[in-house]
């Protein structure tokens, strides 16, 4: 769907598309229900970070893999590959990590790869260039690639290319919804099916009410090009499977996006996670007795 004024509608707003998530909200309550940060406090906050690059520094400790792969040669940006231990190709797990487009790193985000390993699945972690050094279309590119890297030269690292599940949190639930659209995988010479099915973890996929909160400082969007970076104004003729991740106690913006997104993709389920928060959730991937996890592996197992 191309962004553009429609008749009746709001300047810069597809047309038909006028009721988007929080139109009705002031500036002020828009802020509230997307700064998770601040919802959750600068001490958990803290905590929480830390237990990103200490579990993921554990996670992958004596683990088989590939570190430091250079995917993507115009940004120079790298991925990191574990779990694939030469016993033949394995389930690639993509993930993609959040920080609102402008932090963390894949050193903060392989929590999951010991779990996954012990499953028969790799797990496959790309960095992107964060915001604002590079703009939003560009980190979509970018993770696009990765997924292109995955399909061209997985088998050289032990990884199945035609299974491929995507996952992110957050930012990163945002960028998974622009690998399971339309449009983009002809352009890299992938076939339109190359995403087999996706685990969004708290993801935004209608852009337009960031124009108007503190992250915006950063991302530097307008409506048009939230629209046109919105998974849920693209086209996407094949509905990959995909589980929707919604924590209890996540930012009201966020939970609001996952519920209608998951109604309108129509073939998947909104996992409600109780006691989780906008930023613990994602340690569950590390336990494969969690919900998220037990839904992860039912999407890899069901290729």
């Amino acid at each position: 769907m191309t962004p553009g004024g429609g008749p009746g509608g709001a300047p810069g707003v597809p047309a038909g598309l006028d009721d988007w998530p929080g139109r009705e909200l002031s500036d002020e309550e828009l802020d509230v229900a997307y700064n998770v940060r601040r919802k959750a406090g600068p001490d958990l906050f803290a905590r929480h970070m830390e237990r990103y690059r200490a579990e993921s520094d554990a996670a992958v400790d004596g683990l088989p893999g590939r570190p430091g792969v250079v995917y993507d040669e115009a940004s120079g940006e790298r991925l990191d590959v574990w779990g694939a231990d030469g016993s033949g190709p394995r389930p690639a797990f993509v993930w993609i990590h959040g920080g609102y487009w402008m932090a963390l790193s894949r050193h903060d985000s392989a929590n999951m790869a010991r779990m996954l390993h012990a499953e028969g699945v790799a797990t496959v972690v790309p960095d992107y260039t964060l915001a604002p050094e590079a703009t939003l279309e560009e980190i979509v590119r970018q993770v696009r690639a990765s997924v292109a890297w995955v399909y061209r030269h997985g088998r050289e690292h032990g990884l199945d290319p035609d299974r491929i599940v995507v996952g992110g949190s957050s930012a990163g639930g945002h960028l998974t919804g622009m690998t399971m659209v339309d449009g983009w995988q002809a352009g890299l010479g992938l076939p339109a099916d190359v995403v087999k099915a996706a685990l969004p973890m708290s993801g935004l996929f209608d852009l337009r009410p960031l124009t108007r909160v503190y992250v915006n400082q950063y991302v530097h969007l307008d409506v048009p090009r939230a629209a046109a970076l919105s998974p849920a104004l693209l086209p996407a003729s094949r509905r990959v499977p995909a589980v929707f991740v919604s924590p209890e106690h996540d930012g009201l913006g966020f939970l609001d996006q996952s519920r209608r997104f998951q109604a309108h993709w129509g073939n998947g389920e909104l996992l409600a996670v109780e006691g989780r928060d906008h930023f613990d959730v994602v340690l569950d991937l590390g336990d494969p007795d969690t919900s998220a996890s037990r839904a992860l592996l039912a999407l890899i197992r069901a290729l």
